[in-house]
């Protein structure tokens, strides 16, 4: 476990996502949850040391299965964007474990089985504030990388969590993307209104602004060919020859390369489907 400030932890040692705890007089606030229970168990029992209050509060930073799968072994309410709980009301009660091929983290584990989902019990639209100590907490809508993205900013502390907004040496989710305002959020992270704060990446943790300035080329390169392949009105398998390109500049271990061409392959298909087909059929 990383301690950013006395009261501000993360932890990367689990599988799926970064997790991150801020240790309030009222309670702990987790963010994200690991997908594996026996993981989510683990955690909480990692932080039981911590001196906090009696209540807890698990925020979802998006609906990224990595992320949310593991969310009811967390045993509290769950808090999110409005858009994951209309995500959830369109999913069965269970998760089932097999037949997936997103390219997801979850789906290189094998001890999931079938699991229930722990659907967000709060949720918000635009902005929210949570105040269980001195200093606020602020939560605010940012749907560039996934439509139910939000980003946990303290602002006293100069820390911000933005989820999958920006991610760390590997290739980014596609499929529920609005490649546009994904661009506009990185210039925001990029603006002199984070002048000073630590980025923390729903994957990989701590960024350096190396890594911000790499994922805003990688994102508008991504846009400007997929805006090029649906001028010359290919189909979404086109997409298929932006992978390497994609990938390129990102640094992992070769035995990493399948599985993250796989996330490009079925990400920007969806992408693409979404964006421009289902537009084009919309018209026709």
């Amino acid at each position: 476990m990383q301690s950013l400030k006395e009261n501000i932890h993360i932890e990367n040692k689990y599988a799926g996502v970064t997790l991150g705890a801020i240790n309030l007089p009222r309670g702990l606030i987790y963010i994200d949850a690991p997908p594996i229970p026996e993981d989510g168990r683990s955690w909480r029992a990692d932080l039981l040391d911590l001196e906090s209050g009696y209540d807890r509060l698990l925020i979802s930073l998006d609906t990224n299965v990595d992320r949310t799968i593991g969310a009811r072994a967390m045993d509290c309410p769950v808090l999110a964007h409005e858009n994951a709980a209309i995500f959830f009301r369109s999913r069965p009660s269970i998760f089932k474990a097999q037949g997936h091929t997103t390219g997801a983290e979850w789906e290189a584990l094998p001890s999931l089985g079938n699991i229930r989902w722990a659907p967000p019990e709060i949720t918000f639209t635009k902005k929210m504030s949570i105040q269980w100590g001195e200093t606020p907490i602020i939560l605010e809508h940012h749907s560039g990388s996934n439509k139910g993205a939000i980003w946990l900013i303290l602002p006293e502390e100069k820390i911000v969590f933005v989820g999958d907004t920006v991610i760390k040496n590997q290739p980014p989710f596609f499929s529920n993307a609005d490649l546009p305002r994904w661009i506009e959020d990185l210039n925001l992270l990029a603006s002199d209104a984070y002048k000073g704060y630590t980025i923390i990446s729903g994957r990989g943790g701590v960024c350096a602004g190396s890594t911000l300035d790499k994922q805003h080329k990688l994102i508008k390169n991504a846009y400007k060919k997929i805006d090029a392949l649906a001028e010359k009105k290919a189909g979404p398998e086109a997409t298929e020859k932006l992978i390497s390109a994609l990938l390129s500049p990102l640094r992992f271990l070769a035995s990493e390369r399948d599985f993250y061409t796989q996330r490009l392959r079925y990400g920007l298909a969806e992408y693409y489907t979404r964006h421009y087909t289902s537009k084009k059929t919309d018209e026709d």
